[in-house]
C-alpha cells in the first residue's frame, strides 16, 4: 500500500488553480475548476477530485478540452433548453447549464435541460446541490464518452460508460437528499485510486480482459483492460442504458461505442429535469411527507457494523466536516502524477510545494 499525504483544502485549491491556470485557463476558470475538484475530495469522492488533474492537462495538450469555453444555446423552447458545452471544462459548463435551468424553472415551474458535449462534469451531485440551493428538485441522467469501461449484464467485455444517475431534493430546515451514483459497481476513478494505492477492489466488481472475475484494479487502468460490472446486475445495466439514451441521445449528444483512440478526453452529456415544488403546488406536502417518511426510515434498527441508518448525501457531509479539520488525503502516486502534470505546463515542483507551505 502506498503512502498517503494530507493537505489542507485551501492549499490544494491553490496548487490545482496554479496548474490549471498554467495550462492556459483564465484565472476565473482555473479557480472554479480547482474549487470543484477539491470539493469532491472533501466529500470523500476522491475519484472525482484532484486526481483528475493529470487527465485534464493531457486533454488540454491534446486539444480535446477547450479552454474558457461557455455554454451555447442550441434550441430554446422556454421550459425546454438544448445546450452545447463546446468541450469546455465541465466545472464551468455544468454551473452555467444549471444556472440557465434554474432561471427557467423559476419562470415556468419546470425546466428540461439537454446538455451535450461537455468535458468531464465531475461529481454530478454538485449540480443537484446547485439546484437544491435554489429550492428545486432535480433529476439527472448522464452518459460518458470515453473508452467503454462497464460490461452489460451477462456480457464479458466493456460496452457501457459508468453513466451516473442523480436526484436532489431540498428539505426546508434540514439537510437535503442527494442521491448520486455511477451505474457501475463503483466509479472508474475509484479503481484508479485503488490501483495507485496498491489495493484490491471488492470481489464481484471487475472482470479481466478475458471476462473472468478479478479483484485487480489494473484492468481498468492499464492495458489489457477488462471491465467494471454494473451495480445490481440487470437493474444497473438497464439504468446505464437509459442514461446513455437520455443523457446522450435525447440531450443532443452522441452515444458511446468503441472509443479507443488513446486520447485522455472525457466527454459527458446530461439530461436534467428541474422542478419547482411550489409552482407544482405540492411543496408543503413534499416537506411534511418527506420528514415523516425519512424519520420512519432512519429509525430502522441498524445492522451489524452500522451505527445508524443514514440518508443519501449524509455520508458525504460527514466526510466533508471531518476533512476540513483533519485535511484531505491524497495517495503518494496520485500526488506524483499531479506534480508531473504541472511540469508538463511548466509549473516546477518547487512552485507547487511553496503553495502548500503556510496555507
Amino acid at each position: 500500500m502506498t503512502d498517503t499525504l494530507v493537505f489542507r483544502a485551501e492549499a490544494l485549491v491553490a496548487a490545482v488553480t496554479t496548474i490549471v491556470r498554467a495550462a492556459g485557463s483564465s484565472e476565473r476558470e482555473a479557480a472554479q475548476v480547482a474549487a470543484n475538484l477539491v470539493e469532491a475530495n472533501l466529500r470523500g469522492h476522491d475519484s472525482h477530485g484532484v486526481g483528475m488533474v493529470p487527465r485534464y492537462v493531457d486533454a488540454v495538450l491534446e486539444g480535446g478540452l477547450a479552454l474558457d469555453a461557455h455554454v451555447a444555446i442550441r434550441a430554446d423552447g422556454g421550459a425546454l433548453l438544448t445546450l452545447d458545452g463546446q468541450r469546455g471544462y465541465g466545472q464551468v459548463i455544468g454551473a452555467e447549464a444549471m444556472a440557465l435551468g434554474i432561471e427557467r424553472a423559476r419562470l415556468h415551474g419546470v425546466c428540461v435541460v439537454g446538455l451535450a458535449h461537455s468535458h468531464h462534469l465531475g461529481r454530478i451531485g454538485h449540480w443537484a446541490e446547485q439546484c437544491i440551493a435554489a429550492g428545486l428538485v432535480s433529476i439527472h441522467f448522464v452518459n460518458v464518452l470515453s473508452r467503454p469501461i462497464v460490461a452489460p449484464f451477462g456480457g464479458r467485455d466493456a460496452r457501457l460508460g459508468t453513466n451516473p444517475f442523480c436526484v436532489g431534493i431540498p428539505r426546508p430546515g434540514s439537510e437535503p437528499i442527494v442521491l448520486d451514483f455511477a451505474t457501475s459497481k463503483i466509479a472508474q476513478g475509484k479503481t484508479r485510486v485503488a490501483y495507485n494505492m496498491g489495493l484490491a477492489v471488492e470481489p464481484g466488481t471487475l472482470i479481466d480482459d478475458r471476462g473472468e472475475p478479478t479483484t485487480d484494479p489494473r484492468y481498468t487502468v492499464v492495458e489489457p483492460t477488462g471491465a467494471l460490472l454494473p451495480f445490481g446486475e440487470h437493474k444497473g445495466a438497464g439504468l446505464a442504458l437509459i442514461c446513455e439514451l437520455l443523457g446522450g441521445a435525447l440531450a443532443g449528444g452522441a452515444t458511446g461505442g468503441a472509443v479507443g483512440d488513446g486520447r485522455r478526453r472525457v466527454l459527458n452529456s446530461m439530461f436534467s429535469i428541474l422542478i419547482d415544488p411550489g409552482r407544482l403546488g405540492t411543496a408543503a406536502n413534499l416537506a411534511a411527507e418527506m420528514e415523516s417518511f425519512v424519520a420512519w426510515m432512519c429509525a430502522s434498527p441498524p445492522g451489524a457494523g452500522i451505527d445508524r441508518v443514514r440518508t443519501p448525501g449524509e455520508p458525504e457531509r460527514e466526510t466533508r466536516a471531518a476533512r476540513l479539520v483533519a485535511g484531505v488525503p491524497v495517495d503518494a502516486v496520485t500526488w506524483a502524477e499531479i506534480v508531473a502534470a504541472g511540469a508538463k505546463v511548466r509549473v516546477a515542483p518547487g512552485d507547487i510545494e511553496a503553495l502548500l507551505v503556510g496555507r
